[in-house]
C-alpha cells in the first residue's frame, strides 16, 4: 500500500504517513529533500508517509521547519507514539482535547513543563529500561508538549512542591537548564506555576501527583500517579475527590508572581555546582 492509498482513519501513524505525503507534495518537495533536510535515508521517508515507521520528534521537528508548519505534524505525535503502559495510552488523546488541566506533583517536575535531559533522567531510573526504551519514552514526552502550541492552548495550572526544585535528577547541568525552561514557560499566557513551600505542604498533598482535564464536551477525566500502575478514570467521585485536593493543597501555595524569584534562588545551587 502506498501512503496515497492510506486510509488516515485506519490509524494515527497512517493519519501521519498521510498528511506527512499531502503537506510535502503541497510544497513542491520529495522524499529525497525531507531525507537530505532530516539527515535520513530515502527509504526511511517513505516508511513513515506509508505507515511502516513511527516518527520520531527531531524527524518531525526538523520536517516542520523545512515545511514552515505551525504543529501540524508534532500535534499528532502525542497519538503516534505509543510507548507508555496501556492504562495510560488513553491519557495523550484525553490531554490534547482538554481546555483546562491543573496538576499537583511533590516529587518531579510535571512532564508537560519537563526538558529532554531531565526526562530522560527521570526515565532511565525505572529497573531494567533499556536505552532504546528510554528514548522512545523521551521521544513521546516531548510530542506531548505541543498541546502548548496549539492555536488555542489549554488552560494549565500547576503546583509543585518546593523540595521538587532541589531534587538533583540528573545533575547540576540538568537541573539548571531545567529551571531555567520553567522561568521561560511562567512568562506563556495559558500556564501558571505555583510552588507549595517544602515546610507547608499539607499532609494530602503527600498521597501523590495527579492531573485533571476538563474537556470542551464529555466528563472531566483524572490521570493519578502510583507506585505502580497508575489511573485514569472519568469516575465522578473520583474526579470531585482529586479536585477538592487541589483547591486544599493551592490553598498553601505561593502567590504566582513569587514563582520567578523561589526559582532563581534554586538556581543558585545548580550555578555553583
Amino acid at each position: 500500500m502506498t501512503a496515497s492509498e492510506l486510509d488516515p482513519g485506519a490509524s494515527p501513524l497512517a493519519l501521519f504517513g498521510a498528511e506527512l505525503r499531502r503537506l510535502r507534495e503541497d510544497k513542491g518537495l520529495t522524499q529525497e529533500d525531507i531525507a537530505d533536510h532530516t539527515h535520513v535515508s530515502k527509504s526511511l521517508v517513505s516508511q513513515i508517509e506509508n505507515a511502516k515507521r513511527t516518527p520520531q520528534w527531531n524527524f518531525t521537528e526538523q520536517v516542520e521547519t523545512l515545511l514552515n508548519l505551525n504543529g501540524e505534524l508534532l500535534r499528532l505525535l502525542p497519538l503516534v507514539i505509543k510507548t507508555g503502559p496501556t492504562w495510560f495510552r488513553q491519557w495523550p488523546k484525553i490531554e490534547a482535547d482538554a481546555h483546562n488541566l491543573r496538576t499537583w506533583q511533590p516529587l518531579v517536575i510535571p512532564g508537560l513543563l519537563q526538558t529532554r535531559d531531565y526526562a530522560r533522567a527521570i526515565l532511565r531510573g525505572q529497573p531494567g529500561i533499556t536505552e532504546e526504551r528510554v528514548n522512545e519514552a523521551t521521544e513521546a514526552r516531548l510530542a506531548r508538549q505541543t498541546v502548548f502550541d496549539r492555536p488555542e492552548p489549554p488552560m494549565y495550572a500547576a503546583m509543585i512542591d518546593e523540595i521538587v526544585l532541589s531534587r538533583p535528577i540528573g545533575g547540576a547541568q540538568v537541573m539548571r537548564e531545567q529551571l531555567e525552561h520553567l522561568l521561560k514557560v511562567v512568562d506563556h499566557p495559558c500556564i501558571t506555576l505555583q510552588i507549595v513551600p517544602m515546610d507547608a505542604v499539607p499532609t494530602i498533598g503527600l498521597l501523590g501527583g495527579f492531573v485533571i482535564a476538563q474537556q470542551p464536551q464529555g466528563p472531566d477525566t483524572v490521570y493519578l500517579d502510583s507506585a505502580a500502575d497508575g489511573e485514569v478514570t472519568d469516575r465522578e467521585d473520583r474526579v470531585r475527590t482529586v479536585s477538592v485536593r487541589f483547591d486544599a493543597i493551592r490553598s498553601y501555595a505561593r502567590p504566582v508572581n513569587e514563582t520567578p524569584d523561589v526559582i532563581r534562588e534554586k538556581m543558585v545551587v545548580y550555578e555553583r555546582a
